[in-house]
């Protein structure tokens, strides 16, 4: 009974570990080939972040408020220090969010990190840098024409 609890508890510790090393990029679009190229880019800092992972899922974010011309927007890059590049596309804009309001001309965009990266940086030592505003950047493409 002893030896069969004791691989079990093997197996559960080693799927936790593989669940929480194991990279994710299920991103639509290159986002390194387009921080590279010479496209003229717009990006906004972070107004908020919030870093609360034991609370479930979703609750890694940052918020940007962005002028309305980029709703159009076919995706942008959210960029975080530590953690890296990932393409998103937008989905539905709000003029609050946690008590940060949008200013006339401008939306808010709410972007998450995904709880187990979360997890695996603080566990890596990185929470004040995750915590970080000045470290969560939105990337858009200019609008053509502009």
């Amino acid at each position: 009974m002893r030896r069969k609890l004791f691989y079990i508890l093997i197996v559960l510790l080693s799927l936790s570990i593989i669940t929480l090393c194991w990279p994710i990029n299920d991103s639509e679009c290159n986002s390194e080939a387009f921080l590279k190229s010479k496209i003229k880019k717009f990006q906004v800092q972070a107004t908020k972040v919030v870093v609360q992972p034991w609370r479930g899922e979703h609750q890694v974010y940052g918020i940007f408020v962005v002028p309305n011309e980029y709703k159009q927007a076919p995706f942008f890059i959210l960029t975080v220090k530590g953690v890296g590049s990932e393409c998103s596309r937008p989905s539905g804009y709000r003029q609050n969010f946690d008590d940060v309001f949008a200013e006339t001309g401008t939306h808010l965009v709410r972007n998450y990190i995904r709880t187990r990266i979360a997890w695996r940086l603080i566990l890596q030592g990185l929470y004040f840098q995750l915590n970080d505003k000045q470290n969560w950047t939105l990337t858009f493409r200019e609008p053509i024409g502009r």
